[in-house]
């Protein structure tokens, strides 16, 4: 059957050779350099299948999905309906899966998800529309999945089946275990899915416990399939999925039984494929230094050495002749990743002064810069770079840190209520800025999937806004250097945000104006299970393209950190800061500060420790990786990035 997508892969590491590159790979797949480019491809071809349809006067059969991967398609297609014309009159549709027990009206029903994003912005016929009824009585469930097998079957099958994957491998609500035979039917969800599904919920306590889903042979009876996956966190499972054994442990191996499947994948979500995690594996490469760097980091992980204990032997035992036969020797390739690595560590985040930089991460000069960190939320800050934060203080860099959002969503009611309560003890009635009786009311009365008012989120917000002060205060910088955007595509009272606009932009724009930097620190943390990072990034991009006209930028350098989800590989680590056991401490310290987010942390994403643990773990873990290596033992070390926007 002939693959409708048109997709032309933007990959990293390209192998020499026109089939071992994908020798490993046993589904059909296409890599994108982000989602909202392969989202935009994809849904072209739902376009076209529905287009082709209706010139054959036609009915077009989608299978569709829900969660955060087919959003941008929805968009998409929404879009080519209101300018270009796109017409669904002749289009039928089933989902996936919806939650039981759910109501249609419950803000986190796959009803209301598909409606909010697709079906109230379209032409379909409401009767056309077929998602499962999470209501029926349990007793009357069994018949109910047989008639949505048939009402599928009746409809002629589906044309197109959509899909996205959750981290247990599953496919619609496929759960590990599920049979290759299997139809729609209820199922207990994963406890993995239901900690993904917790923070949409506001906590796993509100997750439900199963689900209504088409079965694995209800999907594979699709004509075309195209699954979409985004994001690190998906990667370990995609290759699982596209590399290894079918197996009822990961439902989506079935796929692989599919003559007409592709996944589209970002290249984060592709990143553990073979060809890129180890394309040396594979076939032969073009060696660049970020290659020769990754191999060496890996090579010297998989025999348990250090850089400088490499030997011939251990090269071209690991498909790494044709590198050794390009260097010449072990030796000199050991002695120039070493050099690489031990170049990257400094003590002097903003550069030293007075000393030969050629070799280090940051200018020497100016020996005190203006230094900007943008923080995505009111914590970040010290979670992701707390350390370093500190050092740059201590170096006398005039050092601002700038808060991108309110993180208002991320306090719970009743940390909130707290609050509320303890002020309107304190002023009584005569409070003007916010009328605390009337939050202490709409929090005692709020109803399930209610948005939050807008004085709770005020509240809220400057709950936030505190615990920022209290954290910057003991780093030690100075309360007119923290600053507060609260930019305006997060203020929704939603977790789900606004798409990023030109205010934002331009907020962001003004401050970088304002204090014209010589460095800026910025999260490059893409893992946030809500986008709110990625969004920020975004912000600061098209704000730093659109000022760098401006003389002041020609010395202004970019610096990623990664956050509380997921650090850089160390072949990726331009800048690594060490931190001595009392900034440890005090970096525990400064995030202690932002109290509402310990004990009971709302988006803590598939981590379940706290923030502060998961920081110095992921810090002292680098700094294990670097001895490993044979560098210098350090306590824990933060690491950067440098990006040249």
């Amino acid at each position: 059957m002939k693959n409708a997508l048109e997709i032309k892969p933007d990959i990293s590491y390209k192998s020499v050779g026109k089939f071992e590159d994908t020798r490993f790979e046993k589904i059909h797949n296409e890599i994108f350099k982000n989602s909202v480019e392969a989202s935009k491809i994809v849904a072209q071809e739902i376009a076209q299948l529905i287009k082709s349809k209706q010139e054959k006067n036609k009915p077009c059969v989608l299978g569709l999905a829900t969660g955060s991967s087919p959003i941008k398609v929805y968009e998409e297609l929404v879009r080519m309906h209101k300018e270009e014309g796109l017409s669904f009159s002749n289009v039928i549709t089933f989902n996936l899966d919806e939650y039981y027990p759910m109501t249609k009206e419950n803000n986190q029903s796959y009803h209301y998800f598909m409606h909010q994003h697709l079906f109230n912005h379209i032409d379909i016929k409401p009767e056309n529309v077929n998602i499962p009824d999470g209501t029926v009585a349990i007793e009357d469930l069994n018949q109910y999945c047989v008639d949505y097998e048939m009402n599928i079957r009746n409809s002629g099958g589906l044309d197109f089946q959509l899909l996205g994957i959750g981290r247990t491998g599953h496919v619609g609500f496929n759960e590990p275990g599920s049979h290759i035979n299997s139809g729609t039917r209820i199922i207990t969800l994963d406890h993995i899915t239901r900690v993904d599904a917790s923070s949409d919920f506001n906590g796993i306590d509100n997750v439900p416990k199963r689900a209504i889903t088409m079965g694995v042979s209800t999907i594979l009876r699709s004509k075309r399939i195209v699954l979409m996956a985004w994001g690190q966190n998906k990667a370990d499972i995609i290759k699982r999925t596209i590399q290894g054994d079918i197996s009822s442990e990961v439902p989506a191996t079935f796929l692989q039984n599919h003559t007409n499947t592709t996944f589209v994948l970002d290249q984060s979500a592709a990143s553990e494929l073979t060809r890129f995690e180890t394309p040396w594996l594979v076939g032969e490469c073009i060696w660049n230094q970020e290659l020769k760097s990754k191999a060496i980091v890996w090579l010297c992980q998989k025999t348990n050495q250090s850089i400088l204990k490499l030997t011939d032997r251990d090269y071209n035992n690991n498909g790494m002749s044709d590198l050794l036969a390009l260097e010449g020797s072990a030796y000199d390739l050991n002695i120039n990743m070493f050099n690489v690595l031990q170049h990257t560590i400094t003590g002097w985040p903003g550069g030293k002064p007075n000393t030969d930089d050629t070799y280090r991460p940051e200018r020497a000069n100016p020996s005190k810069k203006r230094v900007i960190l943008f923080s995505p939320h009111p914590d970040d800050d010290v979670i992701s770079m707390g350390g370093t934060f500190s050092k740059l203080i201590k170096q006398g860099h005039d050092v601002h840190v700038v808060y991108q959002t309110s993180g208002n969503i991320a306090v719970t009611d009743d940390e909130a209520l707290k609050f509320a309560e303890v002020c309107n003890d304190f002023v009584g009635a005569d409070a003007t800025k916010i009328n605390f009786k009337a939050v202490i009311n709409f929090l005692n009365n709020k109803t399930e999937n209610q948005i939050d008012s807008v004085e709770v989120r005020k509240l809220k917000g400057l709950i936030r806004r505190r615990e920022s002060y209290a954290a910057t205060r003991y780093i030690g910088l100075k309360d007119e250097n923290t600053h507060f955007l609260d930019m305006p595509f997060y203020e929704t009272g939603q977790i789900k945000k606004n798409p990023l606009g030109a205010d934002d932009i331009a907020i962001v724009k003004d401050i970088i104006a304002k204090i014209k930097p010589h460095q800026v620190f910025a999260a490059g943390d893409l893992a946030d299970p809500h986008g709110t990072h990625e969004v920020c990034l975004n912000a600061i991009f098209a704000a730093m393209k659109e000022l760098k006209p401006e003389p002041y930028m020609n010395d202004c350098w970019l610096w990623l950190y990664r956050g509380a989800w997921h650090e850089w590989d160390i072949h990726e680590i331009d800048m690594a800061v060490p931190l001595s056991p009392d900034e440890v401490l005090l970096k525990r310290h400064a995030i202690l500060y932002h109290q509402s987010q310990k004990d009971r942390v709302m988006f803590q994403g598939n981590d379940s420790r706290e923030f502060w643990v998961r920081a110095e773990d992921r810090n002292k873990n680098t700094a294990k990786l670097y001895d490993n290596l044979g560098l210098a033992e350090y306590e824990a070390i933060e690491a950067f990035k440098r990006f040249d926007y």
